[in-house]
């Protein structure tokens, strides 16, 4: 990935930026650290609980969580599953077709309102596809990691890439 330009010229002293990766780009064993972290509030907690239909009090009611172990609403799972793949986009699938699936989620460890919270990705298979000219398909596995190094979340993704010659979404200027 060392190669990989954030920046592509499509003028006279006019540049893209270019986001995400090819197929040909990811290299097995390579980690990707995703930016920006992100800190957990309680309207994210609350907002997308009530989206998800999940009213568990564990999440949305701190005087019945005052009584649990934790003391505290825990953050839904659905909630942090969704902000640690969302962070894993730019880097990873910005240039995607489309998602194949998740594999082997764990849930390692609670998250709380105030924690912050990283992704990061370690590539476990990218190759081109032998059924569709131009894309490629890749795995990687994703973990949430809290600032303090706790990994309280993994995932293997595997989605569908853009490899260089593909091209969906030159009519789009990407």
């Amino acid at each position: 990935m060392e190669n990989v330009p954030a920046y592509v010229k499509v003028g006279e002293n006019r540049y893209r930026e270019s986001r995400g990766l090819y197929v040909e780009d990811f290299r097995v064993g390579d980690i990707i650290e995703h930016r920006p972290g992100r800190t957990l509030t309680e309207i994210d907690n609350i907002w997308q609980s009530l989206l998800n239909m999940n009213a568990s009090p564990l999440h949305i009611d701190s005087a019945y969580c005052a009584a649990t172990e934790w003391k505290q609403p825990l953050i839904s799972s659905l909630v942090t599953f969704s902000i640690v793949n969302g962070m894993s986009v730019n880097s990873l699938s910005a240039k995607g077709i489309a998602n194949l699936g998740w594999d082997k989620v764990r849930l390692l460890h609670p998250c709380f309102i105030g924690d912050t919270i990283y992704a990061e990705s370690t590539i476990l298979s990218a190759r081109l596809s032998e059924s569709r000219i131009g894309q490629g398909i890749v795995t990687c596995e994703t973990r949430g990691v809290k600032a303090d190094g706790t990994i309280f979340l993994t995932c293997e993704r595997t989605f569908l890439a853009a490899a260089r010659e593909f091209r969906g979404h030159a009519s789009t200027s990407y």
